[in-house]
């Protein structure tokens, strides 16, 4: 299906300076659709006046990341196979968010299901755009504290899925050495480490 579009401004704002620049959309295409991204290839005229094309890969869903901190400040990963990868990967507890709920239901959902953990104090310590060249995908972490406990509520894929508890300061530490490269995982731990002068 190819869909006609009109001219998107884009403004660039930043603590300096604020710059328009204009992208002038002249189609879009779907390419390739499943229940959770789009592939779209667009028709565009860049800001220097050059046709192209542009691949978007929307994401139907948010990404939603939780640092569960207890008052010890020990944090828990989740570990799993990453398809994409063919590897393992520990992350912070994490999962996908429909938009027709808010992220913090979203994270309250995941916490419960990965780790079966409950948390009376939710905070979002940052929003993140994971690949702004190529998708619209946003990400928020929230922070978790106030814990109790009970059985995770695992869906189907995720029935590898181990689970550890460690102290932030190791959890940093593996940030800092390449063990951890999820996105959502070293910014959140990164951001709560800042938080409590780690």
């Amino acid at each position: 299906m190819i869909v006609e579009i009109q001219i998107q401004s884009i403004k660039f704002t930043n603590k300096n300076q604020t710059t328009r620049m204009n992208w002038q959309t002249l189609s879009t295409e779907d390419i390739y659709e499943n229940p959770w991204i789009k592939l779209e290839e667009h028709r565009v005229i860049n800001p220097s006046g050059k046709n192209s094309i542009y691949g978007k890969v929307h994401f139907k869903n948010m990404a939603i990341g939780i640092i569960a901190l207890d008052e010890e400040k020990n944090i828990w990963l989740v570990g799993q196979h990453r398809y994409v990868l063919n590897e393992w990967s520990w992350e912070i507890p994490e999962g996908g968010g429909p938009h027709h709920q808010t992220p913090l239901e979203s994270a309250q959902r995941e916490l419960l299901e990965e780790t079966g953990i409950h948390a009376v104090q939710w905070k979002e310590i940052l929003k993140s755009h994971l690949s702004n060249s190529v998708s619209d995908e946003v990400g928020y972490v929230f922070l978790a504290q106030g814990l109790s406990y009970s059985d995770p509520q695992r869906e189907s894929t995720e029935a590898d899925m181990k689970v550890r508890k460690l102290p932030l300061t190791e959890a940093l530490q593996q940030v800092m050495d390449g063990e951890i490269t999820d996105s959502l995982s070293m910014m959140g731990i990164l951001k709560v480490a800042r938080m409590l002068n780690i």
